[in-house]
């Protein structure tokens, strides 16, 4: 049976497989704890930047129904990871903690960079 998600913003309540009826509000907090438990720091650092084998996640993460569809579907470097290990809620909220993540400063705002 195929399940649909839907997030507007981190404070709206989405719907999530499991809850249908039910709504769920997706949360920040729970989504970083989620994310370090999960392990997804390792390759893609502490404020989801980027690294050497894994792709920058924010600021300006992929619309949710794309990121849970490459979370449960990838078949690169990143394994699937299965409902069982990674429930839609989990994911949810680390799309909600992803999206609270702000752009860096500009270059130009470091005065060391100016010299």
């Amino acid at each position: 049976m195929a399940t649909i998600s839907f997030h507007i913003s981190p404070r709206v309540p989405a719907y999530s497989p499991g809850s249908v009826g039910r709504p769920t509000a997706a949360s920040a907090e729970k989504g970083k704890t989620a994310y370090v438990q999960h392990g997804c720091w390792a390759c893609h650092g502490f404020q989801a930047q980027g690294g050497v084998t894994g792709p920058k996640l924010a600021p300006e993460p992929m619309a949710v129904e794309a990121f849970t569809a490459f979370v449960r579907g990838s078949n690169g470097a990143m394994p699937p990871y299965q409902e069982a290990i990674l429930s839609n809620d989990d994911l949810a909220d680390i799309h909600a903690y992803l999206q609270t993540i702000p752009k860096p400063a500009d270059y130009k705002s470091v005065p060391l960079l100016n010299q």
